[in-house]
């Protein structure tokens, strides 16, 4: 199975991660999705270049802070009704790579309640930020 986090471009990046970042969140297109929130988990890696995560000071301007990441999820995750977790990562994956540090991203989401016979049912999108 091939991974992104092999790919050639990623050599020389530092991985930075947020897993299972809860967050109660009105998704989904049936009608019982739309009148309560249900419980998401989404998770993220963002790849940096060492040369700009790298500290040489111990200093948190030497690195991104990581509560960007966190940031950026509960302002998304806020905005109100989604129908598709498939435009919910994307928007987040997007909003991510806006930074400029940031080259590569992926964005996972998932449903944890969603069916009875499964532990969650989600989707996850990989982007470099010089790809469409």
């Amino acid at each position: 199975m091939y991974t992104p986090l092999f790919h050639p471009k990623l050599r020389h990046c530092r991985r930075f991660f947020l897993r299972n970042f809860e967050v109660p969140i009105k998704i989904g297109v049936y009608d019982f999705e739309k009148t309560m929130a249900q419980k998401m988990f989404i998770n993220v890696d963002l790849f940096i270049p060492l040369s700009k995560s790298t500290p040489v000071n111990d200093k948190l301007e030497e690195i991104i802070d990581y509560s960007f990441i966190r940031d950026t999820l509960a302002a998304r995750t806020a905005k109100g009704h989604i129908n598709l977790q498939e435009t919910l990562i994307d928007d987040v994956a997007k909003l991510l790579l806006e930074h400029p540090d940031v080259v590569a991203v992926r964005v996972s989401s998932e449903k944890p309640g969603a069916y009875e016979d499964c532990d969650s049912i989600g989707v996850e999108v990989f982007r470099f930020k010089d790809e469409d």
